[in-house]
């Protein structure tokens, strides 16, 4: 273990080498961590999540199933679908883990609690996993493994995530020194720390005294641009480089680079423009985000609901939870028009199903699958006749 890690334990945190102390809750000051963050957690939480029940090659929504008000619409009475999803993406991305604990009464589950990533003790014994919460007023309950649904983000032992801001550590804390640096130097006036000196031999109470009256008269946004007059021979020796030299605002940009590396969210996503990008390439960038980013967080906890929240026999009926992420795929309104026009032409959708999918409602007919005329059954068409080619 190194000084750091010592450190970090002592702390309950981890020190980055930039001397800034990081945990979830200073991290998510840098407004990268936040933006990376409120995107992943935006990304699960603004989709539908349902319950769903497949029955030979179709899918319907298993609306009747208990299971499926909570997912769908609020797994308790003081948060809602969105909420919860959106506190669970924050716990996951910033934690690597996120809890909940499931409240049965008998074998049907009535309520989903989350609690918070720290206040829940992870033991493993053997392969038997028990969880330990803390609650507010000091007590400590032990819940069996099939009590607490556990998701796991990227995991090293398969039991806990990896903590995502410990990981990210040096990324995060030189982000936040970059950032308090530039706090710093604006509110002493934008200009850098020096040294006043004088030949003269001053005491340590006439030193103190100079100290403060310099700060005073020249310290701070308001006292920016006055004129200094100095005397009895003193001079002024600034110490460090001006900002431009130390190249302060490409390592800012670069520090949300690496953050948004750091969590597998596109820059762009961020706020953070490239000046070659164009219409078309940012379009192709969301559509990546859809794809490349939310898509295996959408499949982790589609995964872990299903194996956590049914039953081994409600599962080998069919049921399985799912995110509908059609919405973020939509593109363009001229995309998805030739989208709908090809797939209609062969009889995949109806014109009710474009409609449902439009957010439109059905009319009476709109249920039918049409091909064009010239279209047949395979191996069903007609025999082919001498001269019907229409040569003589």
């Amino acid at each position: 273990m190194t000084s750091y890690d010592l450190l970090a334990e002592v702390l309950g945190g981890v020190l980055a080498k930039s001397g800034v102390h990081v945990t979830a809750a200073t991290a998510i000051q840098c407004t990268a961590v936040l933006a990376c963050a409120r995107v992943i957690a935006n990304g699960l939480a603004q989709v539908p999540f349902k319950l769903y029940r497949a029955d030979g090659r179709a899918r319907m929504e298993a609306s009747a199933h208990p299971l499926f008000s909570l997912v769908a619409h609020g797994p308790n009475e003081y948060q809602t679908s969105f909420e919860f999803r959106h506190m669970l993406g924050l716990h996951l991305s910033l934690t690597g883990n996120a809890f909940v604990w499931l409240n049965r009464v008998g074998d049907r589950i009535v309520e989903m609690l989350p609690y918070q990533p720290g206040s829940v003790t992870v033991t493993r014994n053997g392969w038997e996993i028990t969880y330990d919460l803390s609650t507010k007023d000091g007590k400590r309950v032990r819940v069996p493994a099939e009590d607490m649904w556990h998701l796991r983000w990227l995991s090293w032992d398969g039991v806990c995530g990896l903590d995502g801001v410990r990981q990210a550590r040096e990324a995060i804390g030189l982000a936040l020194a970059t950032e308090e640096h530039g706090a710093r130097l604006f509110k002493n006036g934008a200009r850098m720390s020096g040294l006043l000196t004088t030949e003269i031999n001053l005491t340590q109470e006439q030193r103190k005294e100079l100290r403060e009256a310099w700060q005073a008269a020249h310290g701070g946004n308001e006292n920016a641009f006055k004129t200094a007059i100095l005397g009895g021979g003193m001079k002024w020796f600034p110490l460090v480089s001006p900002n431009d030299q130390a190249q302060f605002l490409e390592t800012r940009r670069h520090q949300v680079e690496e953050v948004c590396r750091a969590f597998g969210v596109l820059p762009i996503m961020v706020g953070h423009y490239d000046k070659a990008s164009t219409y078309a390439s940012a379009e192709q960038m969301f559509l990546q985000h859809g794809v490349h980013t939310l898509g295996p967080w959408y499949a982790c906890i589609e995964q872990s609901g299903t194996q956590k929240l049914l039953t081994p026999e409600e599962r080998a009926k069919g049921y399985y939870l799912r995110f509908n992420a059609n919405g973020l795929m939509r593109g363009a309104a001229r995309d998805r028009a030739e989208f709908y026009t090809r797939l209609y032409g062969v009889g995949a959708l109806s014109p009710n199903d474009i409609r449902e999918l439009e957010d439109m409602n059905p009319y009476e007919g709109g249920d039918e699958y049409r091909v064009p005329l010239n279209m047949v059954e395979p191996g069903s068409a007609p025999e082919r006749t001498e001269g019907s080619d229409g040569k003589a």
